[in-house]
C-alpha cells in the first residue's frame, strides 16, 4: 500500500512540476484571457493521458477532456468526447441527457461558424435539433439537466479564484491549468447560453405539456404547492402518478411530473410543508402521514383523473409513500417506493447510531423554500465542521452550534435515540402493515445507503401481512441508480463493473409496473417472483419467493486466529478471545492498513483482522450477514462495526457487506439494554447490508470487527448516558473489548 501511495505521489508531483507559459496579464485582462485559454488548453491536452484499464478514472478523464476541447475551441471533438462519456457512464443511451448544455453550446458554435449566423440563432437551431432528437423519456429530464450547476455567478466566482492564483505569475502548473480551463469553460458556456436556452426550453415544454402549479389548502388550513403535468395530446382522464417532494424546485417538480406524463399518465408533484409557496413550518418526515391522505383525495377527484392513483419516488420520496400507506386512501392503488429512507431505522441513525450527515441534510432542505445547494455541496465546509467537532471532544449535540446555526430539528431527533413512538408515528408500524393490501414494488441496491430502510418496510410488510402483494428488485445499484438506471460502473465503490444484465432502466420498470396495475397491462418480465436479485460477477438474475430464499445454506466465520492451523469455518474447541483496546481520548488520526497481498490492503484502524483459508471452490454469497458476537467490555456500551471482504484471486479487495450497530439496542431497537462491565454477553448481528456475488475459487474472505470511532458518527463513550450528551470528559479509561472466538458471522450462500 505504501508503495502504491508513493508511486501516486511521484506521478502527481511530476504533473505538478510540468509548467506552461501563461502571461500574468491574462489574469486581469479578459481579452488576453480569451486569446490565451485555447493555447493553454491545447498544451494541457497533450499531457492529459487516458487511463489504461482503470475504469475508476475513465469518466474523470473524459469529463476533463471534453472541457479542455471546448476551451481549445475544438467543438467537434468535444461532442465526440461527451458521447463517449455517456457510453462509458451507462448503456442503452440512458445517460443521454448528461452534459447537455455543453453539447448544445458546441453544436451552436459549429453552426455559428459553418452557417455564418449569429450565436443566438445558432443556439436556437442547436437546441431545437438536439431536443427533437432525444427519446421522449429523456425530454422529461431536460429542464433539471440544463438548470443544475448552471449558476453563472458561482461559475464567475470560481473562475476569478483560479485567475487570482495566477496574479504576478508568467507560468502555470498542470493541475492549475486544468482547473483554470475547466472553470473558464463552465463560465463561458453558461454565461453564453443562459437565459436564452431556458427560454427555448420553456417554449418546447409548453408545446408538449400542460403544466399547472397551484396552492392546495387542506382541511386544517395547511397549504401545499402542487404541480400537475399532462401531455396535451391526452385529453381523457388518466391514472395519476403522485410524488411527494421535499427537494422543491420549479424544474425538479415539473421534471418529476413530466416523467409520468411521457408514459401517458397525469403527473402530480406535491411539495412538503414549508416548501415553495407554503408558509407552514417545515418539519421533515413529521407531516406526510396526515397530509397525503387529503392530497390523494384531491387529485383522485379532479377532471383529468380517472380516480386511480399510484405513487413513485426515491429516498425521502420513497419514505413518503409508506407514510401515505399508514392511512390508506381507497384511490391509492399502488406504490413504488425506491431506496426508501427507513426513518428512525437507517436515517438519521443507522441501527441507533446517529450520523453527522443528518445536520448537513437538514440545512439542505430547511434553509430556504427550495433546496440550499450551495451549502449542501460545500463538502469541505461540512468536513471541517465534523472534524472540528471530533477534535474538540464536545457532545454530539454541539455539532449544530459548531456549524454556526443551532437547529431545533437536529436536537429533536437526538431526543429519540430509540425507535420510539416519535418515529413509529411517521410510517406504518407493526399491525399497520396488515392493512396494506395494495400492490407494492420496492427497488433498492447493494450499494444503496438506504437499503436497510427499504428492506425494513419489505420485511415488516411480510411479517404482519399474511399475503402481501409486494415485489422486490435488488441489484448492484447505489442510492441514485436504484431510482433511475443501472450505470455501467458503481463509481463510488471503487469502480465496480456491473454485469450487462443489471444495466436496466428502473424508470421503465416502474412505469411498466404502473401499466400492469393501473392499466391492466402485462406484468414486467423481470418480476418472475416476489424477490428478484442480480448475482454480481455471474451476469444472472435470480427469482425467489422470500428474502430467506436468497440463500440455501450458510458459512459460519468464527473469530479465531488461523496460526494454529484451524479453519475459521469450524467452531473452535477451546474458548479464547482477542483483546482490543480503544482510547477515546486519542483524537489524532492513525491510518492503519493490513496488506492482504502485494496488490492491495484493507483499512484496519480500530478493527481486528481475521482471514479465512483460500477457498477451493466457487461460492455465491447471497443475502446479508447475521450471527452473534460474544463479547465482554469494561464499559456499559459500545458501537461494534463489521466488514466482510473478498480477497480476489488477483489479490485485490472487494467489500461485500458491512454492519454498524449500538450494542445496547442490538436486541431491541426501541429499548436500551446496557451491557454489564466484565460480563460475557451476546450482541446479535442484524440489519446488515445485503449483497449477491459470485466468489471465485482461489479467493479468501476477510472479516474485520471493531469499534466505531470517527468524525462522521456519534462517539459512544460507554457511560450508559444518552450518547448525544457524552463528551470526551466521559471517556475515562480506554475501552477494552474481548472478542470471544465462539463469536461468528453467518455468511449466506446460494446454490442453484
Amino acid at each position: 500500500m505504501k508503495f502504491k501511495i508513493l508511486v501516486a505521489l511521484v506521478f502527481v508531483n511530476l504533473m505538478q512540476a510540468q509548467k506552461f507559459y501563461f502571461p500574468k496579464t491574462a489574469a486581469t485582462d479578459s481579452v488576453i484571457l480569451d486569446k490565451q485559454i485555447p493555447e493553454l488548453a491545447l498544451k494541457v491536452i497533450t499531457e492529459h493521458q487516458s487511463p489504461k484499464n482503470k475504469p475508476k478514472y475513465t469518466l474523470t478523464f473524459l469529463d476533463n477532456l471534453f472541457r479542455l476541447q471546448l476551451a481549445a475551441k475544438d467543438y467537434k471533438n468535444s461532442i465526440v468526447s461527451i458521447t463517449d462519456y455517456r457510453k462509458e457512464y451507462a448503456d442503452h443511451n440512458m445517460a443521454g441527457n448528461k452534459h447537455l448544455a455543453f453539447e448544445i453550446y458546441s453544436m451552436a458554435k459549429l453552426m455559428e461558424n459553418d452557417k455564418k449566423i449569429s450565436f443566438p440563432n445558432a443556439l436556437q437551431a442547436a437546441f431545437t435539433t438536439k431536443y427533437e432528437s432525444l427519446p421522449e423519456t429523456l425530454t422529461a429530464k431536460v429542464g433539471p439537466t440544463l438548470d443544475i450547476d448552471s449558476d453563472v455567478k458561482d461559475h464567475k466566482k470560481t473562475l476569478k479564484a483560479s485567475l487570482d492564483k495566477q496574479k504576478d505569475k508568467d507560468s502555470i502548473d498542470y493541475a492549475s491549468a486544468l482547473a483554470l480551463c475547466k472553470n473558464y469553460v463552465n463560465y463561458k458556456t453558461y454565461s453564453s447560453i443562459k437565459p436564452q436556452i431556458m427560454q427555448l426550453f420553456k417554449v418546447k415544454e409548453q408545446e408538449k405539456f400542460i403544466i399547472e402549479t397551484q396552492i392546495l389548502t387542506l382541511k386544517k388550513g395547511t397549504k401545499l404547492t402542487i404541480t400537475i403535468v399532462r401531455k396535451k395530446e391526452n385529453t381523457s382522464p388518466l391514472p395519476v402518478i403522485l410524488t411527494n417532494n421535499i427537494y422543491a424546485g420549479e424544474f425538479v417538480d415539473a421534471g418529476m411530473g413530466k416523467r409520468a406524463a411521457v408514459y401517458n399518465y397525469v403527473g402530480a408533484v406535491v411539495n412538503t410543508r414549508g416548501k415553495r409557496d407554503s408558509n407552514d413550518p417545515n418539519n421533515p418526515f413529521e407531516d406526510e402521514a396526515q397530509d397525503l391522505y387529503e392530497v390523494i383525495d384531491w387529485v383522485s377527484k379532479q377532471p383529468w383523473s380517472n380516480g386511480k392513483v399510484g405513487m413513485i419516488g426515491g429516498s425521502y420520496l420513497g419514505f413518503s409513500q409508506w407514510a401515505a400507506a399508514k392511512k390508506l386512501h381507497p384511490a391509492l392503488k399502488t406504490i413504488v417506493p425506491q431506496v426508501s429512507v427507513g426513518i428512525g431505522i437507517d436515517y438519521p441513525s443507522q441501527n441507533n447510531v446517529f450520523k453527522g450527515y443528518m445536520l448537513q441534510w437538514i440545512h439542505y432542505v430547511t434553509n430556504n423554500k427550495l433546496t440550499d445547494e450551495a451549502s449542501f455541496n460545500n463538502y469541505p465546509k461540512w468536513d471541517s465542521i465534523n472534524t472540528a467537532w471530533y477534535k474538540s471532544g464536545r457532545s454530539f449535540r454541539a455539532l449544530d452550534s459548531l456549524s454556526g446555526k443551532p437547529n431545533k430539528i437536529f436536537q429533536r431527533w437526538l431526543d429519540h435515540p430509540g425507535y420510539d413512538k416519535y418515529w413509529q408515528n411517521m410510517v406504518p408500524y407493526k399491525k399497520d402493515f396488515a392493512k396494506i393490501n395494495i400492490p407494492v414494488l420496492t427497488t433498492t441496491g447493494y450499494y444503496d445507503a438506504d437499503q436497510i430502510g427499504a428492506l425494513y418496510y419489505y420485511k415488516e410488510h411480510h411479517k404482519y401481512n399474511k399475503n402481501p402483494n409486494h415485489y422486490l428488485v435488488i441489484g448492484p445499484y447505489d442510492h441514485a441508480g436504484a431510482q433511475s438506471y443501472g450505470y455501467n460502473y458503481v463509481y463510488g465503490t471503487g469502480s465496480i463493473l456491473i454485469d450487462p444484465v443489471a444495466r436496466i432502466s428502473i424508470d421503465k420498470l416502474a412505469f411498466s409496473w404502473f401499466d400492469y396495475i393501473l392499466k391492466d397491462g402485462k406484468k414486467p418480465e423481470l418480476l418472475k417472483d416476489k424477490v428478484n436479485f442480480q448475482i454480481m460477477s455471474n451476469n444472472t438474475w435470480k427469482h425467489v419467493p422470500t428474502l430467506d430464499k436468497m440463500h440455501s445454506s450458510t458459512l459460519k466465520f468464527y473469530l479465531q486466529d488461523r496460526k494454529n492451523g484451524s479453519s475459521v469455518f469450524e467452531k473452535p474447541g477451546t474458548e479464547q478471545f482477542t483483546k482490543q483496546t480503544i482510547d477515546f481520548k486519542d483524537r489524532d488520526p492513525k491510518y492503519l492498513y493490513h496488506a492482504v497481498s502485494k496488490q492491495d490492503s484493507v483499512y484496519v484502524t480500530n478493527a481486528v483482522y481475521f482471514e479465512s483459508e483460500i477457498l477451493d471452490r466457487d461460492i455465491i454469497v447471497s443475502g446479508n450477514l447475521s450471527g452473534v458476537f460474544n463479547v465482554s467490555i469494561n464499559k456499559k456500551d459500545f458501537d461494534p462495526k463489521t466488514s466482510l471482504y473478498q480477497i480476489q484471486p488477483d489479490g485485490k479487495t472487494f467489500l461485500l457487506s458491512n454492519h454498524l450497530t449500538r450494542a445496547s439496542y442490538a436486541k431491541d431497537n426501541s429499548r436500551r439494554h446496557l451491557l454489564k462491565p466484565g460480563k460475557k454477553e451476546q450482541v446479535p448481528i442484524q440489519n446488515s447490508f445485503f449483497i449477491s456475488k459470485k466468489i471465485e475459487k482461489g479467493s479468501k474472505l476477510v472479516l474485520l470487527v471493531g469499534v466505531n470511532k470517527n468524525k462522521n458518527w456519534q462517539v459512544n463513550y460507554g457511560t450508559g448516558k444518552n450518547v448525544s450528551d457524552e463528551t470526551i470528559k466521559d471517556a475515562g479509561e480506554p475501552l477494552e473489548v474481548k472478542w470471544y472466538n465462539d463469536s461468528y458471522v453467518e455468511i449466506p450462500v446460494y446454490k442453484d
